[in-house]
């Protein structure tokens, strides 16, 4: 399938029929979107993966009883992850990993360093929550590549997504993903008229 005919097929699917995915297809969905683009590689993000069908039904609530999250097949949390000091740690063990040249990984760390370490914490919850669009976005447009649906949803409780999930403080649910075979039918595509959008 062309790129251009995935974003025009996908749309925010409003209720799956319930058939699981398949292994290897939601394997794949992973990878594309382990593979989001982040500022200096630092990937401020962790999605919660939910299959079980009690705590959807759990989580239902705390969604405003939409009912993509208990049709689904498998119900992705997409948390922003705040503790940079941890992922710069972890970066700079992935740079050595890929035999990074000690000049270029010097530099990448003293900008993640001076970027994510010497903001508030409001300000690096706003960075890391900025990220986990990008990783969304590969998520909605993986799954229709892939030939299943999704629906980003943003309309939740985190609050209660944590509490139920048992999330650590670091991690903010930021916005849901679930995917599955859809039950309903797009609606025609409406946006505004480019002329609108770019200047």
């Amino acid at each position: 399938m062309e790129f251009k005919d995935i974003v025009m097929q996908r749309y925010a699917t409003k209720k799956f029929d319930g058939r699981k995915i398949e292994d290897a297809k939601i394997k794949a969905l992973f990878e594309l979107i382990r593979y989001a683009p982040s500022a200096l590689n630092v990937q401020p993000w962790k999605i919660k993966v939910v299959t079980d069908q009690k705590v959807k039904e759990q989580l239902k609530p705390a969604t405003w009883n939409q009912e993509q999250i208990t049709t689904c097949s498998h119900l992705l949390v997409f948390c922003a992850n705040t503790d940079f000091k941890g992922l710069i740690e972890r970066l700079e063990r992935l740079l050595k990993q890929a035999k990074m040249p000690e000049d270029v990984a010097k530099m990448v760390m003293g900008m993640a360093r001076d970027y994510f370490l010497k903001i508030p914490p409001e300000a690096q919850l706003a960075m890391a929550q900025h990220h986990v669009f990008l990783a969304l976005g590969n998520a909605l447009n993986g799954a229709k590549s892939l030939g299943f649906d999704s629906c980003p949803m943003g309309g939740f409780d985190p609050k209660e997504y944590s509490r139920i999930l048992g999330l650590p403080s670091t991690l903010v649910p930021t916005m849901l993903c679930p995917v599955g075979y859809a039950a309903d039918r797009p609606m025609p595509k409406l946006r505004f008229p480019k002329e609108e959008i770019f200047f």
